[in-house]
């Protein structure tokens, strides 16, 4: 270590006053300056790059185990805790993740409320038995962007999107269209929301029965009813837009479908599903 700090700093030092300071002798600093690196030393050299390269391909979003995890996928058998060394002394370190709840004040009828069926149990044995859905909103300087998902819960992965200016019925329907595009006319599925006045209105829930879609909502104030959708939008706003200031609702879309459909759907790890992408764990399973 003094060795090292002598070398870093010998551009602003001279090496005999640092030596001499650390207590450490300038032939014993001239002759590790000159041995070869140890083969854990060159290892650890190329693990680091490889670490780097995964936390940088990631947006810079990856902590210890989802980087741990790429490079077990790549062949490096090496454990966790070296990786979080290694990850420390380059000073790699995830986005710390800060979590808001959404608010809806709009009206809800009491005729559009259903019972929380799917009540916390956010496991599904294959797809399109369990979708949740929810909105969040983000600001550019043209105004607010809404942005509507709808998540199967067999994989996490999001099979239905939709943003518009304003926050209606039509936002979260479309959403759900584009998720029955996606997977088919489901025969049996549960569709999970909170109350929000657009998933209670008369539009939306005459379009779950054309569908012959169930039903689900989380009870009066409790977002965790829906936490795996609370997850998603977490992830998505710590991973990707909580850093940047946006001129326009296009930049965000434009963001918005970089994010889903180039990062989280098809690369991004997962916890749930045992750090594997959504759509790869979907193709293991129909393997399996």
């Amino acid at each position: 270590m003094k060795f090292g700090f002598v070398a870093k700093h010998r551009g602003i030092w001279p090496v005999a006053l640092t030596c001499d300071t650390l207590g450490i002798s300038r032939s014993g600093f001239y002759a590790w300056l000159t041995r070869t690196p140890s083969k854990r030393s060159q290892a650890n050299e190329q693990l680091s790059a490889a670490i780097h390269s995964s936390f940088m391909q990631s947006d810079r979003t990856y902590g210890a185990r989802r980087v741990w995890h790429d490079l077990l996928a790549t062949g490096y058998r090496c454990g966790l805790h070296r990786v979080e060394r290694l990850m420390h002394k380059q000073a790699l370190r995830a986005r710390p993740r800060r979590r808001s709840l959404p608010v809806d004040r709009g009206l809800r009828p009491v005729v559009g409320i259903a019972a929380n069926m799917l009540d916390r149990q956010f496991d599904a044995s294959a797809p399109n038995q369990k979708w949740v859905a929810d909105f969040t909103y983000i600001w550019s300087a043209e105004g607010w962007l809404y942005l509507a998902v709808v998540l199967d819960l067999y994989s996490r992965r999001v099979i239905g999107w939709s943003m518009k200016p304003e926050m209606t019925s039509q936002l979260v329907a479309d959403a759900l269209m584009m998720a029955v595009w996606r997977r088919g006319k489901p025969e049996a599925v549960m569709h999970h929301s909170d109350r929000g006045s657009q998933y209670t209105s008369e539009q939306f829930q005459r379009l779950l029965v054309e569908l012959g879609v169930t039903c689900s909502m989380s009870r009066a104030g409790n977002v965790w009813d829906n936490s795996a959708m609370e997850s998603f939008f977490s992830s998505l706003k710590t991973e990707r837009l909580a850093r940047q200031t946006f001129r326009t609702r296009d930049e965000i879309r434009a963001e918005v479908f970089d994010y889903v459909e180039r990062f989280y759907n098809p690369i991004r790890r997962h916890s749930t599903l045992g750090y594997v992408s959504p759509i790869d764990f979907e193709k293991q399973a129909l393997l399996a």
